[in-house]
Parts: C-alpha cells; sequence; structure tokens
C-alpha cells in the first residue's frame, strides 16, 4: 500500500497513528471486496486487492461521491470495479512447502532427501443418504 515508500512520522506516536491508519485501510478494503463478492456471489479470492487499491485511490483523489445522494449502493465503484476484473483462480497445490534455500549449503547435501518425487494423494468421499420412504 506504501508502494515501497517509508513511514513519514518521526515520532512513536506518529508511527503508531500511520500504521494504524495502514491497517484500517487495508482492513476497510478487505471488507469493501467481500461485500462486492457477496453481492455477486463469487469467491472474494477472485477480486484483486490492488484494483480495489487503485480504485479507492481514484475516489479519494477525486472525491467522488462525496455528497451521498439519497439511495446508498451497498457495491460501489470499488465494487464494479473488481468484479469487472476477476482474477484467475488458484490452482491446487500438490507439493509440500519446503525452505528453498537452507541456512548451510552443507545441511543440504546432508538431508539425503529427493525433492523430486513427492507423491500427492487426493480423496472424495461421497455420502448419499437413502431416501426416506413415505
Amino acid at each position: 500500500m506504501l508502494g515501497r515508500r517509508v513511514l513519514r512520522a518521526r515520532t512513536w506516536a506518529g508511527i503508531t497513528q500511520e500504521v494504524y491508519a495502514l491497517l484500517s485501510t487495508y482492513q476497510a478494503i478487505r471488507i469493501a471486496i467481500t461485500d462486492a463478492a457477496d453481492s455477486a456471489g463469487t469467491d472474494p479470492d477472485r477480486a484483486s486487492f490492488s484494483i480495489a487499491l487503485q480504485t479507492a485511490r481514484d475516489q479519494l483523489v477525486q472525491a467522488a461521491g462525496v455528497i451521498q445522494d439519497s439511495t446508498i449502493e451497498l457495491v460501489g465503484a470499488i465494487g464494479r470495479a473488481i468484479l469487472a476484473q476477476p482474477v484467475h483462480r488458484r490452482r491446487l497445490r500438490i507439493s509440500p512447502r519446503a525452505v528453498k534455500r537452507p541456512l548451510s549449503r552443507y545441511a543440504y547435501k546432508s538431508l539425503r532427501v529427493d525433492r523430486h518425487t513427492y507423491k500427492a494423494t487426493l480423496s472424495i468421499t461421497i455420502l448419499l443418504t437413502p431416501p426416506s420412504s413415505p
């Protein structure tokens, strides 16, 4: 959210305030994403945080929607933007997480673990209830 910038505050109180503001903004954007996804019936993982953040920045810069009409729109500009550009579905992770670079170059050789032959096992259990007799 900072775009590789550092915090501007010089005091502990200012740093606390700035970090709290960033966390509050993050939470507000996540709430907007989940509300938009729920209203459309899609998965919130398909919504892009970057698009939502950029749309929120545009709304602040343009001061759009400062004076609200009599009707309140639940989805809003952020919701319309993220629903217009859904993110691709995530692929299933079949390999376990592994440390790519151990602390020591020599510890990796001593483990003698073949990291290319991991096997994933997927199982699906379908339970059917028998139809009730009249």
